[in-house]
């Protein structure tokens, strides 16, 4: 492996590392609906568990409701009994039709629990980072040992840093945004 490998595989550890952190703050509601809130909720389609959002449309008519229409009416007692085993926090209300779920505005007590969520999350992702700055270092110096120029290595590590330092300030700035929007009513 050369420096410039060794650069952009760490480049890409810390991208995914960033990416899945942001993922996982989707699913932290902030109290407006979205169809990500059931990202993960399988429902027993024939015998096969199957994400929910292979069986039914998921729209979001308004900022407190999402609304699932299943492609076949035998799967709403099924989605509804679902969507209770999850315990989401949320009343699915059936109406033969379709499924609808009202998303409670949280309270100024929950919210502060959810952006104290999101922060641990954020702390986590950090945590991942630096873990991959030091496997990053460490591949820097087993190729100083390869032979590789001094100089080159120094640069490999300033350029480590470099990447460190503006994957933690990317972290910073998504955690901002998802802080402002849990704490707007």
């Amino acid at each position: 492996m050369d420096t410039q490998t060794c650069l952009k595989q760490t480049k890409d550890n810390m991208t995914a590392a960033v990416n899945f952190f942001d993922k996982s703050l989707q699913k932290i509601r902030a109290g407006k609906a979205s169809p990500q809130m059931l990202e993960g909720l399988k429902v027993d389609y024939y015998g096969n568990p199957t994400p929910v959002d292979q069986v039914a449309n998921i729209n979001t008519p308004d900022a407190h409701q999402i609304v699932i229409q299943p492609w076949e009416r035998t799967m709403l007692p099924v989605i509804e009994k679902a969507i209770l085993a999850a315990n989401l926090g949320m009343t699915p209300q059936n109406n033969g039709e379709f499924i609808r779920l009202v998303v409670p505005t949280p309270t100024e007590e929950r919210r502060k629990e959810l952006v104290k969520k999101a922060k641990q999350e954020a702390e986590q992702t950090k945590v991942s980072i630096r873990n991959i700055r030091r496997t990053a270092n460490d591949e820097a110096k087993k190729l100083k040992d390869g032979g590789v120029e001094e100089d080159a290595i120094k640069k490999l590590e300033t350029d480590i840093q470099k990447a460190t330092d503006e994957m933690i300030a990317k972290v910073d700035k998504i955690m901002e945004a998802k802080e402002k929007e849990i704490m707007t009513v």
